[in-house]
């Protein structure tokens, strides 16, 4: 039974990332968004950083659970993992280095989406019965898509992001945890387990505000610690970076140094292994990261839907070109695919004096896979809220954190293919959502940055310039019954 289980999963697996299907809908979505709304990814970077990571407390801001920052970090904490790790070494091992620039095709269109599921996650955004913000795809695909095919849309998406978040979201980020304390510290997997699910219902426990309080010291930390590491060693060995991106441009075309056969054959392969990686990287088009963007106080969905956009630059525009760059200029990128677990290690080992890069990387992937757990808690929770109510919300907590235990002890060779299929399933319904509701998108993004180019309006410019007219944000909150 469970190798019929294996095989079906496997099979499923292969079809939705395969390159004929999920991959080109992604690649497709994101170019159509950023065309509609003229390239907003590169022509509001700039202003959008600033607003993210330097307007923590906006005392303008309206409704909300947590600020823009918090939000951002929360979503941050959920993306920034073992994809940036793990997932970069297992694209350049299988893909060749090539495949790290599709990643960057993957990150830069998916700005675009990452910006429109935020956007929409605010613009619909709800409370619950104890007056806690509820939003994300599985909201705006019913509030937006008015009729029975939004309905089944929303559910699609909350049922497969539940599914998700023991998967992808759990149990794989919990065993890498233990896996790596146990090879480096000697410390029993049960133990780490424990410890690991007992700290997790502590954050849980007190919600959003919680959540948002532990990534935002958190992630900004983890994410420093680790650039850092990995600008020493590409500083070191500044000598082979012009080569390294002659590799990553002319393999990405040629296709000559990737796992495979004839040349055509390793171009696909580097662009489904780029692709495929980068979008469990960042999660652009998935939807998840517009659960955590509703939650946020801010005076607009354009705002919030910036602030979100820069999520996907930071984790792969930054963090993971640190790490293809790392494995590349240091040589070991040709080892197999057998060897993608530890490649990133490997590399940090060789390119940094004495135990520091072996340390670097085992630290980094704990806080790495640890945020994402409390992110992925998040939009599991709210998903649960979703179908269930707000009476499903405190057994989901309970019951995630006690799987925590369980992904860290036991094998999880199934578990990885089951998040494969779940993350796309998860998309699907979304990617569909955004395309229908593109036009919303662009027409009052536009209308609003018409008013505010540099986003520095205040509420009351805002509430000015949005008076009659729907999208502001006293227009759209209300409570579920």
């Amino acid at each position: 039974m469970i190798d019929s289980l294996t095989n079906a999963l496997d099979a499923a697996s292969a079809f939705i990332w395969g390159p004929w299907f999920l991959i080109p809908l992604l690649l497709f979505t994101g170019g159509y968004l950023t065309v509609r709304l003229g390239g907003i990814q590169l022509l509001k970077l700039i202003p959008a950083l600033r607003l993210a990571l330097f307007e923590r407390k906006d005392k303008d801001a309206a409704g909300g659970d947590v600020s823009q920052f918090q939000a951002l970090t929360t979503a941050l904490a959920a993306t920034v993992g073992t994809g940036n790790i793990v997932g970069v070494a297992t694209a350049i091992a299988i893909g060749g280095p090539g495949a790290l620039f599709w990643m960057w095709v993957t990150g830069v269109v998916g700005m675009a989406s990452k910006y429109s599921e935020a956007f929409l996650g605010v613009r619909f955004r709800t409370r619950d019965s104890v007056g806690e913000i509820s939003g994300g795809p599985q909201y705006y695909l019913k509030r937006g898509i008015p009729n029975g095919f939004g309905t089944f849309l929303s559910l699609f998406f909350a049922i497969a992001a539940v599914l998700a978040s023991f998967g992808i979201g759990n149990m794989t980020q919990g065993n890498s945890i233990s896996a790596n304390v146990e090879s480096s510290f000697g410390v029993p997997v049960w133990i780490t387990g424990l410890v690991l699910a007992a700290l997790t219902l502590l954050v849980l426990v007190g919600g959003i505000k919680s959540i948002g309080k532990v990534t935002a010291g958190l992630v900004p930390i983890m994410i420093i610690l680790y650039v850092l590491g990995a600008l020493y060693i590409l500083i070191a060995n500044v000598d082979a970076v012009p080569a390294a991106f002659g590799m990553i441009f002319g393999d990405a075309f040629s296709g000559t140094s990737a796992v495979g056969g004839f040349a055509g054959s390793a171009i696909i392969l580097a662009v489904q292994m780029g692709v495929a990686r980068g979008i469990f990287s960042n999660e652009s088009g998935m939807g998840s990261a517009a659960i955590a963007a509703a939650a946020a106080k801010t005076t607009h969905p354009v705002r919030q839907g910036l602030v979100s956009m820069t999520q996907t630059f930071i984790d792969t525009i930054i963090v993971v070109t640190c790490t293809g760059l790392v494995i590349v200029t240091t040589g070991v990128w040709d080892q197999g695919s057998d060897s993608a677990a530890t490649m990133t290690g490997e590399a940090f080992t060789h390119g940094l004096p004495g135990v520091w890069g072996h340390l670097i990387v085992t630290v980094g992937l704990v806080l790495f896979a640890y945020s994402t757990i409390l992110g992925w808690a998040y939009y599991g929770e709210r998903c649960m809220e979703r179908l269930f109510g707000r009476r499903a919300v405190m057994p989901y907590r309970v019951f995630f954190s006690v799987i925590v235990f369980i992904g860290a002890t036991v094998p999880l060779a199934l578990v990885w293919t089951f998040a494969d299929v779940m993350n796309g399933l998860m998309a699907l319904p979304n990617l569909l959502g955004l395309i229908i509701l593109s036009g919303l998108i662009v027409r009052e993004t536009k209308h609003y940055l018409r008013h505010d180019p540099n986003l520095r309006a205040t509420k009351s410019e805002v509430d000015t310039f949005m008076r009659d007219r729907e999208g502001g944000i006293d227009t759209y909150e209300h409570t579920i019954r």
